[in-house]
């Protein structure tokens, strides 16, 4: 294993720990979905970018696989996990809730618009 291959696998490893230590110390639900889906790909990244080096071509081909799957899919699923979680709190969290007007009726909102205007 070369120093960059080395560095890459530790640095990585820091990461997935910090991300670990986020989940625990974190207050809030939206706080430790950050720490989960920001610093842990990453780390996955860096882990695999150094494994890469040194498995060949296969296991590289592999490990993009992988990596495009987890870039691709990561995302919409951390989204969708932070839509659940704010629609079940009830607590007024949040000062500003612009999420709370999308989920009315579309023709509530036409309503809402028509008495509005008169």
């Amino acid at each position: 294993m070369t120093l960059v291959e080395n560095a890459l696998i530790i640095t990585g490893s820091l990461l997935s720990i910090l991300a670990g230590l986020g989940l625990l110390r974190f207050n809030t639900t939206f706080a430790r979905f950050h720490a989960a889906g920001k610093a842990s790909p990453v780390a996955f990244l860096l882990i695999a970018l150094a494994v890469s080096l040194q498995t060949g071509i296969k296991g590289s081909a592999l490990l993009l696989v992988a990596a495009i799957s987890l870039i691709i899919t990561l995302p919409v699923g951390i989204h969708l996990l932070f839509r659940v979680a704010h629609a079940s709190r009830g607590d007024g969290y949040l000062s500003v809730d612009e999420l709370h007007d999308s989920k009315k009726d579309p023709d509530e909102n036409d309503r809402d618009k028509k008495n509005s205007e008169n």
